[in-house]
């Protein structure tokens, strides 16, 4: 079964950006649509932006549209979203996602996703 494994967070200014990397050690990375979420304590998770199995399609929460983008490099099994003018809202654990579908489709529901990261932490302050 495929692992997903974070990096990239941390801590910067309102403002900057952080480009965070899931890689997939031991999978087939072209089998899963893939997804970023995340979460802050006592809310649900929450939908930031997903891409399909081959990377045609993404789609956006609306409150990070215009300051995030998802790709990923099936040659490296690695899932990327760079994020740009970074608010202090954007605070939280973001999380990887995957789901086994087919090329084409994408979903921005959490519970369509069977496989998850363990999370990086994201902290937007002065």
């Amino acid at each position: 079964q495929v692992q997903l494994v974070e990096s990239g967070g941390g801590s910067v200014l309102p403002g900057g950006s952080l480009t965070l990397s899931c890689v997939t050690p031991g999978g087939t990375f072209t089998d899963y649509a893939m997804a970023w979420f995340r979460q802050t304590p006592g809310k649900e998770r929450e939908f930031v932006a997903c891409i399909s199995r081959v990377g045609v399609t993404q789609q956006y929460s609306d409150s990070m549209r215009d300051r995030v983008a998802i790709t990923r490099d099936n040659a490296k099994s690695t899932l990327y979203l760079q994020m740009n003018n970074l608010r202090p809202e954007d605070t939280a654990v973001y999380y990887c996602a995957a789901h086994s579908a087919g090329g084409f489709a994408y979903y921005t529901e959490a519970y369509d996703y069977e496989l998850w990261g363990q999370g990086t932490q994201v902290t937007v302050s002065s």
